[in-house]
């Protein structure tokens, strides 16, 4: 796969209205580790490996553990997530598929019973956010950085 061109650079100004929405998410006052779970879980949902491999080594970089992060694409069947991150797993997976799930009730109260409406709303503007990175990055073929190889235990 070869990247198609620089997106930054064809546009600046798109760019620098993205970079703007994703400054509010990073300000809005959510929890580190809800933004991680926004941004790591719809961008595998979406396939993208240049997210996935960027908010992965951000998350490891804020701590939260390597089960956590490993599990998020198999959540539904991971006791790891607390209530809280499971309602928010399924508001990611329902608003990022929104075209296939129309967003359900069941996944809406669900979100509901955890978080404040100030809350759903910042969380799904994150949800936006991370879509329009992943449709830039996967659209565009940007391509991740290769870490140096390590060599197995």
């Amino acid at each position: 796969m070869q990247p198609r061109f620089n997106f930054a650079k064809a546009a600046p100004d798109a760019y620098k209205a993205v970079a703007a929405l994703e400054q509010y998410v990073q300000s809005s006052g959510l929890e580190r580790r809800f933004i991680h779970l926004i941004k790591l879980r719809a961008s595998q949902i979406n396939g993208c490996a240049y997210c996935v491999d960027m908010h992965v080594k951000e998350a490891r970089h804020d701590g939260l553990s390597e089960q956590w992060i490993n599990l998020m694409c198999v959540w539904r069947e991971s006791p790891v997530y607390d209530a809280r991150e499971r309602a928010l797993l399924g508001w990611v997976d329902a608003v990022t598929n929104i075209a296939k799930t129309g967003a359900p009730d069941a996944d809406y109260e669900t979100l509901k019973a955890h978080f404040s409406e100030k809350e759903m709303t910042e969380i799904t503007v994150a949800i936006g956010a991370i879509n329009i990175w992943n449709r830039l990055a996967v659209g565009f073929r940007s391509q991740h950085p290769i870490d140096a190889a390590t060599k197995a235990a």
